[in-house]
């Protein structure tokens, strides 16, 4: 659609833009399943081979949780 339809049809383009906001929000939707598939995979073989243990990754993550709200000054 140019500019042009979008005068000629006013809602038209708000409804543009709501389904491109709606096509971004399914992106990422699929980047943050993936993304969590590929960490989730990882913590697996790692628990597997004996690498890590659950404690290790939980005390990990703790850590982790608490450094990030140390750095945006919530705590």
């Amino acid at each position: 659609m140019n500019n042009k339809e979008a005068t000629l049809i006013p809602g038209r383009r708000i409804c543009m833009n709501k389904l491109d906001v709606l096509a971004q929000i399914g992106d990422m939707k699929e980047i943050e399943y993936r993304n969590t598939l590929a960490i989730t995979s990882i913590i697996e073989l790692l628990l597997e081979k004996g690498i890590v243990s659950r404690e290790d990754i939980s005390r990990k993550a703790e850590e982790l949780d608490k450094f990030a709200f140390l750095k945006t000054g919530e705590i």
